[in-house]
């Protein structure tokens, strides 16, 4: 008999609060993620000349995304550095998940403001339909129909 019960899980309230997505230029995520996708600006914290911006859909305050400088991770080796920015701009480093009631709408006013069309709405053959751009760090944007 363990000394530790097993939580009940059905009790856990646990939520995604923020995700991170490597950024090469703060002012050109910052537009793209502001004008392009229509995100509100959270925070914009610099620090010994690098930027990290948090940014999140209107009306979902509790989730954010925050745009930081990859090459202030902790730890790195110039090696990993440069393996790093080498996957970003082939756009193979970091993804993100959107969902809207109106792709078509959506994928309009992306491809309006610019954005790099990845793949045009498409019905996938796993059950959805979606779109994919990418942000100005090469960070690919699949955009899927709710």
């Amino acid at each position: 008999m363990s000394a530790h019960p097993i939580p009940d899980r059905s009790n856990m309230d646990i939520s995604i609060h923020s995700s991170f997505l490597p950024h090469t230029d703060p002012e050109a995520s910052l537009a793209f993620y502001r004008d392009t996708l229509g995100f509100e600006v959270r925070n914009d914290v610099g620090y010994k000349g690098l930027r990290w911006i948090t940014v999140g859909p209107a009306g979902q305050p509790g989730t954010s995304i925050v745009l930081f400088p990859p090459s202030a991770s902790p730890g790195l080796t110039d090696e990993e550095r440069r393996t790093i920015e080498e996957m970003m701009a082939k756009g193979t480093y970091g993804m993100l998940l959107l969902a809207t009631a109106d792709l078509e709408a959506a994928f309009e006013r992306v491809q309006a403001k610019g954005a790099e069309i990845v793949e045009e709405p498409t019905d996938q053959p796993y059950g959805v339909r979606d779109c994919a751009i990418r942000d100005p760090a090469g960070n690919l944007i699949r955009i899927q129909q709710r």
